[in-house]
Parts: C-alpha cells; sequence; structure tokens
C-alpha cells in the first residue's frame, strides 16, 4: 500500500503563533514531526506552509516542502492545494499529520493508511480515543467527533458533542472520543 504524507505546518496559530518553529530539546516542532513522519511506511513527506519563515527552516530538513496560500481556514484547505498542485492521483493516499504531533508514533499514520486502504469509500479517516478525563469534554483544545453506527466519524467539533445543554449532571461515561490530531 502507497501512501504519502502532508504535514500541514501554519505560522499564524490563533494560540500559539510560530508554533512550528518552538524548540524542543534544541529540535523545532516542525522537524520533529517530520522525524516521526519519515519513520513511517510513506513514500514521501511533504511539508506544507503558508510561511517564508516555515519555508527556510524546512528545506533545511526535508526535500519536499511546498508553499501555500494564506487564505486557508484550515491544514484540510492546505493539504487540498498540495494535493491539486502536486497532481496526486485521487487514488493515492494522503495521510495529514498535523504539525504540532512531534511525539505521533509512525504506527499510528501507518495505521490511518492502512484504514483508508481498507475502507475505498471513505475519502479521510481520522484516528480517535474515548475521552477518559472529564475535563476534555469542555475544553476548546480537543476536538471532540461523533461517529455513526459503521464507526464513520459523522462530525467534528470544539464543543462538547453531542450535548443536552439542559443536562445537569456529570459527563456521560464512553459516549464521546476525542479526535488524534
Amino acid at each position: 500500500m502507497a501512501f504519502s504524507v502532508i504535514i500541514p505546518a501554519r505560522y499564524q496559530s490563533s494560540r500559539l503563533p510560530g508554533k512550528p518553529l518552538m524548540d524542543i530539546a534544541g529540535t523545532s516542532m516542525l522537524q520533529r514531526v517530520y522525524q516521526q513522519a519519515c519513520k513511517s511506511d510513506a513514500q514521501k513527506v511533504y511539508i506544507a506552509t503558508d510561511h517564508s519563515d516555515i519555508l527556510a527552516h524546512a528545506n533545511d530538513f526535508c526535500d519536499h516542502v511546498v508553499m501555500t496560500s494564506k487564505i486557508h481556514p484550515t491544514g484540510t484547505d492546505r493539504l487540498q492545494e498540495v494535493v491539486q498542485t502536486l497532481a496526486l492521483p485521487d487514488a493515492h493516499i494522503i495521510v495529514n499529520v498535523q504539525g504540532d504531533e512531534p511525539l505521533i508514533p509512525p504506527q499510528l499514520i501507518n495505521q490511518v493508511a492502512a484504514n483508508l486502504a481498507q475502507h475505498p469509500q471513505a475519502a479521510i479517516a481520522t484516528l480517535a480515543e474515548p475521552i477518559t478525563d472529564p475535563k476534555q469534554v469542555f475544553d476548546p483544545n480537543a476536538v471532540k467527533l461523533v461517529r455513526n453506527l459503521a464507526n464513520m466519524a459523522m462530525y467534528f467539533s470544539r464543543a462538547p458533542l453531542p450535548w443536552d445543554r439542559n443536562w445537569q449532571g456529570d459527563t456521560p461515561n464512553g459516549t464521546q472520543r476525542l479526535a488524534a490530531g
């Protein structure tokens, strides 16, 4: 199974500007993400950025850096531009590895690619895990997802999902999922 990884790296993060260039024990966050992605079975690992500082930095360690538009509201939009720019075939599997996941296990990248290969009807896939800390339900930095009975993601939100706004009890046990990345 052939697949590529695209790492979207945006400089103007609303919560932490310049995050991809932040130093973690002598290596930038972006380079650490790239190194982890290179340990996966991906044929190629691309970095997609909208900022000249990230472009210059990424060119020091990556041969496949693509400059993208600054207008993209999400990393997924940035990824789509790269797919179109490089004219990657529709059948080629692309794994979107978030630029702020320096500890992502390469096995998880392979798992997402394998899931997409096994389910060609799925246009995208994401990893998710049960929410174990009730604080994550209300944390806007934690992306939640709702899935259907076939285990397919229906929608994502930074708000609690699903949620009964009139409910006054504790967080529901085991019903909510946290999107990984």
